[in-house]
C-alpha cells in the first residue's frame, strides 16, 4: 500500500431539492493508493451518494474532490466521463450487464470506448474472462449465467480498462454467502495483482472484514474510522 493519497475529499456536502437535511455534510475522506476501504452505515446514511461522487457520477454541492492529485469536482460532464473511462471501474449489486451482449461483448465494451483496436480489445477481454474462471462462457449471454457468474463478468468488465480506482456498491448483496465469499476472494486477487485502490459500500460485516479499513457514516457524516484484520492487509 502506497503513502500516495489517490482520493482526497474535503468538506463534501450534497443536498437535493425538497430535502430538509443534506445527504452528505462536511465529509472529509482520504484513501491511500492500494488501500481497500469499506463504507458502512444504515440505509440513508449517504454511502451510495458518496460513492457516486467519488466515481464522478455526481458532483458535490460544496467541497472539493481530488482524484490522483487532480481536482475533478469542478470538471464538466464530458471531462468527468473521460475520467470515469480511464481511471475508475464500477461494480454494482445488480451487475448492469447488457442483456443482448455476450460475455466477451460486455467485457470489451469499455475498451471500445477507450479507443483500443478490435484485436487488442478481444485479447485483453479473453485474458480477463479466463482469469475470472469463465473461459467456457465467453459466448453466453447474461440470462444464461448464475448470479456469481454475472458478477465475475462485471468484475472483468470493471477492470478491463485498467483503472486505478475500483468502486463496488454492495457487490455481494445479490449473492449467497458462499458465492459472495468467492467474489470477494476474486476481488482481493485482482487487487493484489495490480495497483488498484478498492472502495466497497457494504452492509455485510463479513465483506467489510476483507478490507484494510472501515468507515462508518450516519446521517451524511463520517462518525468513525476503524481498522480491519484483512487478508494481505
Amino acid at each position: 500500500m502506497s503513502d500516495f493519497s489517490i482520493v482526497q475529499a474535503q468538506g463534501i456536502g450534497k443536498e437535493f431539492p425538497n430535502m430538509t437535511a443534506p445527504v452528505l455534510d462536511e465529509v472529509n475522506l482520504t484513501v491511500a493508493s492500494g488501500e481497500i476501504v469499506a463504507l458502512r452505515g444504515p440505509s440513508g446514511s449517504g454511502k451510495s451518494t458518496l460513492l457516486n461522487i467519488l466515481g464522478c457520477l455526481d458532483g458535490p454541492t460544496r467541497g472539493s474532490y481530488s482524484l490522483g492529485g487532480r481536482d475533478v469536482s469542478t470538471l464538466s460532464r464530458r471531462e468527468q466521463a473521460w475520467v470515469r473511462l480511464h481511471y475508475i471501474g464500477f461494480i454494482f449489486q445488480s451487475f448492469h450487464l447488457i442483456s443482448d451482449n455476450t460475455v466477451i461483448e460486455n467485457v470489451t465494451l469499455p475498451l471500445y470506448y477507450a479507443g483500443l483496436g478490435r484485436h487488442e480489445r478481444e485479447a485483453r477481454a479473453t485474458e480477463l474472462i479466463e482469469r475470472v474462471g469463465l473461459g467456457h462462457r465467453m459466448g453466453h449471454r447474461p440470462s444464461q449465467l448464475s448470479g456469481g457468474e454475472k458478477q465475475r463478468v462485471a468484475i472483468a468488465r470493471a477492470v478491463a480498462a485498467q483503472p486505478r480506482l475500483l468502486l463496488a456498491d454492495e457487490p455481494t448483496g445479490a449473492l449467497d454467502t458462499r458465492t459472495g465469499n468467492e467474489v470477494m476472494d476474486l476481488l482481493l486477487e485482482i487487487h493484489a495483482a495490480g495497483s488498484l485502490t478498492l472502495i466497497i459500500v457494504t452492509h455485510d460485516p463479513d465483506v467489510a472484514a476483507f478490507c484494510h479499513r472501515q468507515i462508518f457514516l450516519r446521517d451524511g457524516k463520517i462518525i468513525t474510522h476503524g481498522s480491519s484484520h484483512a487478508p494481505n492487509a
